[in-house]
């Protein structure tokens, strides 16, 4: 007997019609108990990370399409089947995961809209309506799906697949081992990696007390003078996805680098400092303003023992690096580069297993998940004047082929604040870049100019 079958579970808006949607279980039984979950995961928001693939064309039928990602994601939880778990919240503003097989949420929709009338596929709202959403509001946490999917064809004959995933349960590196592996095996494939899922790698004896100050775990700092918070909040957004030549990104790399000794700055840390140069200036920083940009560092090969390959959860953790917008401003790219190495460069086993010790800590943990996330009620909210810059450069985003070819568009389904960006290699591999940005409308239009004026 297949394991799926039919609810009624609908929130898209009118553009997209859904006709069916299907809870899929593991095709085999699996292990029905409690999994621990790390800090990694614990401090992750409570949402589902939206992700959208773009094709084309896929060829067969609309049935035959569907009953193959049903069939083949069912067999995918087989070996994945945390995904096919929930959540339950434990002491300290905890979870744990129940490993009880309710399953997925897979949704078959239609649009009479054509593919290209998303235009350059930013994450706007339009574009999350092509990914089922999760209401954490109103849904008690362990009746919510952590992994949803939609199937949605379009009036050209192209298709899209939008996947939200629980950002608690695991990181991107994580998420996209799974999209390879059930994209595989629904091209009748073996699993190439089966997925590590024992997280008590990560839960060795807590120490005394963190070796180092965590000021990424700090409240960041806001604008000098300024409104507050709930002022900062109540601007108006836009969101924007911008290109750079791939000799525009080796001009920035080239800019950073002049005057440097050393082992030279990465692509990544040269275009990440102009970007941050360039929105102090399209925001019009003070010179005294302090300002940070949050990075997302994976830590697998960053601890001693490195996680075992196929490490299925969360190993990333956020660090800080802090400047005045003045001399970001004032002094050569490179040293904006400098600031982002040395704070990327602190993520040593010492430090990581510091900030693991620091959580560990805590009596409740609710305050750090909720961090830089909309809606917050704890955490600070981090917009204007800092950054959020996530690098996807060096993650195999691309290639998830489910029978009908690879996708021409993947990307992230929103951007959730201001200030939050991404760095994305281009699909065609040409060593150009893919910048999708949030920013406040009235400082958009100067970042735009900034960037390309100041390479």
């Amino acid at each position: 007997m297949k394991a799926y079958n039919a609810v009624s579970w609908i929130d898209i808006a009118a553009m997209v019609t859904v006709k069916n949607c299907y809870t899929v279980k593991p095709a085999e039984p699996t292990p029905n108990n409690r999994l621990w979950l790390s800090e990694f995961d614990q401090i992750k928001p409570l949402t589902l990370a939206p992700t959208i693939y773009l094709y084309r064309s896929m060829g067969d039928s609309v049935e035959s399409v569907i009953d193959t990602l049903r069939d083949s994601l069912s067999q995918a939880l087989v070996q994945f089947y945390p995904l096919a778990g929930r959540l339950y919240n434990i002491d300290g503003g905890r979870f744990e995961l129940e490993c009880n097989a309710e399953g997925a949420l897979l949704y078959e929709a239609e649009s009479e809209g054509m593919i290209d009338d998303f235009g350059d596929f930013r994450p706007t709202p339009e574009i999350r309506e092509l990914i089922p959403r999760v209401d954490h509001s109103s849904t008690p946490v362990h009746e919510s799906p952590l992994l949803v999917v939609q199937f949605t064809r379009f009036r050209c004959g192209g298709v899209s697949i939008g996947m939200g995933v629980s950002h608690i349960l695991i990181d991107g590196q994580s998420a996209l081992h799974f999209v390879s592996e059930w994209a595989r095996i629904a091209r009748g494939e073996r699993i190439e990696t089966l997925p590590f899922l024992d997280r008590t790698v990560l839960s060795k004896p807590l120490l005394a007390a963190p070796r180092f100050d965590h000021d990424e775990f700090s409240p960041p700092p806001l604008l000098l003078g300024g409104s507050d918070q709930k002022e900062q909040r109540k601007k108006e957004t836009t969101v924007a996805m911008l290109k750079l030549t791939k000799d525009q990104v080796e001009k920035i790399k080239k800019k950073a680098n002049q005057g440097h000794d050393g082992r030279p700055y990465s692509r990544y840390e040269a275009v990440s400092g102009h970007i941050w140069r360039c929105a102090c200036k399209a925001r019009r920083h003070e010179n005294q303003q302090p300002t940070n940009m949050r990075i997302v560092v994976d830590c697998r090969n960053r601890l001693q023992p490195h996680l075992p390959k196929g490490f299925f959860g969360n190993a990333t953790l956020p660090i800080m690096s802090t400047s005045r917008a003045g001399e970001l401003m004032a002094k050569p790219l490179g040293y904006a580069s400098g600031k982002i190495r040395e704070a990327v460069e602190k993520m040593t086993d010492e430090y990581v297993r510091s900030a693991i010790d620091f959580l560990r800590n805590q009596p409740d943990l609710s305050k750090y998940r909720t961090f830089h996330t909309v809606g917050c009620t704890q955490g600070a909210f981090y917009g204007n004047p800092n950054l959020v810059v996530t690098s996807w450069v060096g993650l195999p985003i691309y290639g998830a082929d489910f029978g009908w070819g690879k996708e021409f568009h993947m990307g992230p389904g929103s951007l959730g604040y201001d200030g939050k960006s991404f760095i994305l290699p281009s699909p065609a591999a040409d060593g150009s870049f893919i910048l999708p940005l949030r920013l406040q409308v009235d400082s958009m239009d100067a970042f735009k100019k900034f960037l390309h004026d100041d390479i």
